[in-house]
């Protein structure tokens, strides 16, 4: 369990500065949970800086979020959402929360409440696409809300496997 009772959760955007925080985080995620992001690790280790300075300024774009949670200075979650058609609603993607701040700590529970906001200025209803394997992950969106649409989509690393669509109405 993480050292939540003695330190402040700071939830914020990312921003281009933090770009080698993001990157740490990234393969400390595609490491963690290889079946949850489309990336391999190989192929994230392989992102050049530019790139690594790209994504993490997505997190203050108009059109997308990127959140950052950090205790005592350490980046121990992330989740990000942006808006892929026009009155679509959004898409949440890139959900992580390191394993000892999992389980009770609110890391998950805060950022999503920061997404469901941002999203909820964009459109009437959230959607997330998670591997059919991804059991705790489900569990949380399920907790949180979201219902399976019906829709499963081919895993994109590997077309075998599938992803679950999961619709939130926000209301």
């Amino acid at each position: 369990m993480g050292r939540m009772h003695h330190s402040e959760l700071i939830i914020r955007r990312t921003t281009e500065a933090d770009w080698a925080e993001a990157r740490d985080l990234r393969l400390e995620m595609v490491r963690d949970t290889p079946i949850a992001f489309g990336e391999t690790i190989e192929t994230a280790l392989e992102v050049p800086e530019t790139d690594w300075r790209m994504r993490a300024a997505r997190g203050s774009a108009a059109s997308s979020l990127g959140l950052a949670a950090i205790v005592d200075g350490r980046w121990v979650g992330t989740m990000g959402a942006y808006v892929p058609e026009p009155n679509g609603g959004a898409l949440l993607v890139g959900v992580y929360v390191s394993p000892d701040f999992r389980g009770g700590t609110g890391v998950a529970d805060a950022l999503l409440t920061r997404i469901e906001e941002w999203a909820r200025e964009r459109g009437s209803i959230l959607t997330l696409h998670v591997h059919s394997e991804n059991t705790r992950a489900r569990a949380f969106y399920v907790r949180r809300g979201f219902v399976d649409s019906g829709v499963t989509l081919p895993y994109v690393l590997n077309p075998d496997e599938t992803e679950i669509e999961m619709i939130k109405q926000l209301g």
